[in-house]
C-alpha cells in the first residue's frame, strides 16, 4: 500500500518544483518589464503635442527628406533668408574619436554614427559594432524636433556649421559649437564637448522660444532578445524608476521631473541625465512599436548625455548615479547587491567565471542551514512513514484524532511536513536575481572562464555545462529519499532533467554555470546526509 502522507509530501515538492519553473518561463517571456509604472504621468499634454506628436513630426522629417534628396538648404548669412545650395544630404561634418569609440556628426547637427572601439566589444565576426546609424526614421541622438510644422520642415532642410571638423580626445574633453540658421529670427546653437569614454555634454539655446524635443537617441538594436528588457527607463526625483518596454507603449506619455532618461537593449544604451534641474519627457512609439523617449524644452536645454556599454564601472565613472540605468527587473533590490558582491569577488579572483563560482558557493553556504534543516527532515519523514500509514488506517474513521496523533509523530521525530519546499522557495528570488544579473552584465562579455569557455555572455559552444547540469539534477533525483511512488509524478520528476537541460542549452555560460555549480553542491550535500543517516542507522542497529 502507498504511503498517503508520503505522496502528499511528494506532491508539495513537485509543485513546488514545478511552479518555479513555470514562474521562471512566464517571467522570462511575459512580465519581464520592470516596474512600469504610471505614476506623476501627466494625462493633459499641450495642444501642440496633442495635434503633433514625435512620430508625426519624423513623417513631416521623412517626407521632406525624399522631396529634397539632393539639395540642402543653408543659411549665407544671420541676416539674410536661407539659400539653397546643391549640397550633398545629411553629409559628416564632424568626426570624434578617442580610444574608446569613433562618432560622426551630420549636418543636421546629430550623432549619426556611434562605433565603439574596445575589442571585447566586437561581434561574432570579429567586426566593430555600430551603436548608433541611420535607419528608418528613429531619432538620432542631438537630433531637434520642432513642434511648429514649419519650423521642423526647416530643421530637417538647414544645415548646421561647425567650429571644428574633427577631434581627438586622449588628455581632456573636447568642444565643439554647431550653429543652424532657420530663420533671421531663429537661430539654433549646439555646445559639445565629449570624453574619452563615450559621455558628453550638451548646451542647446535658441535665439527666441521655440517649443522642440531632442533625442539622446533610439534604443541600440545590438544585443535584443526575448530574454532581457529592452525599452525605455526613466529615474524621476522620488528615486522611482519607471520602464516602459518596446511594444508597451499605447499612447504619448508626459514625465516631468526626470533626472535620468535612457533607452536600452541588453547590453548598450543612449542616455541623457541632469541630476541638478530634472528633465521634462515625453515618452512615445516608433513606426515599429518601439519605446521613444525625448527631451522637451522651449529655449534652453543643458544635459549629459552617454552613448555605450552599460558597464558598472564606466557609468559609475561618469556619476555614481548613472549606475541606476542598470535595470534587473523584479527582483532589483537583490540583484544589484548581488552584483556589486560579485564584481567585489572579481576583483579578488580576476576571472568572471571563478567569481560566479565563489558567489554560487556563498549562496549555499547562507543557505546552508535552511537546506540542511530541509534534507534531514526528509529523511526522518522517509523513516516514520510505516507509522503514518499505520495511524492513517488506525484513525481512518476519525480525522480529528489522526491529525492530533500525526502532530505527536511529527514532533517526537523533529520531522517537519513542510520543510522540503522552504529552501526552494527561498531560492527562488535569488535565482531569478542572479538570473537577471548574470544574463544583462555587460561586463560577462568576451570574459573567459576555463578550457573551452572564451565568453560567458553566450551560451557554452559544446553544450557541456547544460548536459552536466541536466545529469547532477537527475543524480540528485536518485539519492533523494523521498522516492516517487506514483506512476505519473515518476515520468514528471524524470523529464524535468530534460527540460531543464533544454532550455539551459541556449542560456549564456555564466549562467549556466551557476546552476551547474548549484546542482553540484545539493548533489554533495545529499550524499553527506544520507551517510550520516546510514551510520545512524547502523549504530541503532548494533544497540538492538
Amino acid at each position: 500500500m502507498n504511503n498517503e502522507n508520503n505522496k502528499a509530501q511528494q506532491k508539495r515538492v513537485l509543485l513546488a518544483v514545478l511552479l518555479s519553473f513555470v514562474f521562471f518561463i512566464a517571467y522570462s517571456q511575459f512580465f519581464s518589464p520592470a516596474d512600469y509604472t504610471e505614476q506623476n504621468l501627466s494625462q493633459n499634454l499641450s495642444s501642440n503635442l496633442q495635434n503633433l506628436a514625435p512620430e508625426e513630426v519624423a513623417a513631416n522629417a521623412a517626407a521632406n527628406a525624399n522631396t529634397n534628396a539632393n539639395a540642402a538648404p543653408i543659411s549665407s548669412s544671420a541676416n539674410q533668408a536661407p539659400v539653397v545650395e546643391n549640397v550633398s544630404k545629411n553629409k559628416e561634418i564632424v568626426s570624434i574619436q578617442s580610444k574608446h569609440f569613433v562618432a560622426k556628426i551630420d549636418d543636421l547637427g546629430r550623432i549619426s554614427s556611434f562605433v565603439l572601439k574596445d575589442e571585447k566589444f566586437k561581434d561574432e565576426q570579429g567586426k566593430e559594432i555600430e551603436l548608433i546609424k541611420k535607419e528608418n526614421n528613429n531619432p538620432l541622438p542631438l537630433e531637434l524636433r520642432f513642434s511648429d510644422t514649419e519650423t521642423n520642415k526647416n530643421a530637417f532642410s538647414v544645415a548646421y556649421s561647425s567650429d571644428k571638423s574633427e577631434i581627438f580626445i586622449q588628455d581632456g574633453p573636447q568642444s565643439l559649437v554647431l550653429t543652424q540658421i532657420l530663420s533671421p529670427e531663429l537661430t539654433v546653437q549646439k555646445k559639445l564637448t565629449f570624453y574619452e569614454k563615450g559621455n558628453y555634454e550638451v548646451e542647446v539655446s535658441l535665439s527666441k522660444d521655440a517649443k522642440y524635443f531632442i533625442s539622446a537617441g533610439s534604443r541600440p538594436s545590438i544585443s535584443v532578445d526575448g530574454y532581457t528588457v529592452h525599452g525605455v527607463l526613466l529615474l524621476d526625483k522620488e528615486d522611482t524608476i519607471h520602464t516602459f518596454e518596446d511594444g508597451d507603449v499605447e499612447r504619448n506619455e508626459e514625465m516631468g521631473n526626470v533626472f535620468l532618461m535612457s533607452s536600452f537593449d541588453r547590453y548598450y544604451a543612449t542616455l541623457f541625465y541632469n541630476f541638478s534641474a530634472p528633465l521634462q519627457t515625453l515618452i512615445t512609439k516608433d513606426a515599429n512599436g518601439d519605446s521613444v523617449v525625448y527631451a522637451s524644452a522651449n529655449n534652453y536645454f543643458k544635459a549629459g548625455g552617454y552613448i555605450g556599454a552599460k558597464e558598472y564601472s564606466v557609468l559609475k565613472s561618469v556619476d555614481k548615479r548613472l549606475e541606476r540605468a542598470i535595470e534587473y527587473g523584479w527582483f532589483t533590490f537583490i540583484a544589484k547587491p548581488m552584483f556589486s558582491f560579485l564584481n567585489w569577488l572579481f576583483s579578488y579572483l580576476g576571472n568572471w567565471g571563478w567569481a560566479i563560482v565563489a558567489l554560487t558557493l556563498i549562496v549555499r553556504l547562507i543557505l546552508f542551514p535552511l537546506t540542511y534543516k530541509s534534507m534531514i527532515s526528509m529523511n526522518k519523514l522517509k523513516e516514520i512513514a510505516p507509522k503514518m500509514t499505520e495511524l492513517r488506517e488506525k484513525y481512518k474513521n476519525d480525522p480529528q484524532k489522526l491529525n492530533v496523533h500525526m502532530m505527536e509523530l511529527y514532533k517526537k521525530n523533529g520531522a517537519n511536513p513542510f520543510a522540503g519546499c522552504l529552501p526552494i522557495i527561498l531560492q527562488i528570488p535569488i535565482f531569478f536575481a542572479i538570473y537577471r544579473v548574470l544574463l544583462n552584465a555587460v561586463e560577462l562579455k568576451a570574459a573567459p572562464w576555463a578550457l573551452w569557455i572564451e565568453d560567458l555572455s553566450v551560451l557554452d559552444p559544446y553544450y557541456v555545462l547544460p548536459i552536466l547540469m541536466g545529469v547532477t539534477m537527475f543524480a540528485q533525483q536518485l539519492i533523494t529519499p523521498m522516492s516517487v511512488q506514483d506512476p505519473t509524478q515518476a515520468k514528471i520528476m524524470k523529464f524535468l532533467p530534460i527540460v531543464f537541460t533544454f532550455f539551459f542549452l541556449w542560456f549564456p555560460a555564466g549562467l549556466t554555470l551557476y546552476w551547474c555549480v548549484n546542482n553540484i553542491c545539493s548533489l554533495v550535500q545529499q550524499l553527506v546526509i544520507n551517510k550520516m543517516f546510514a551510520k545512524h542507522h547502523k549504530i541503532e542497529d548494533k544497540k538492538q
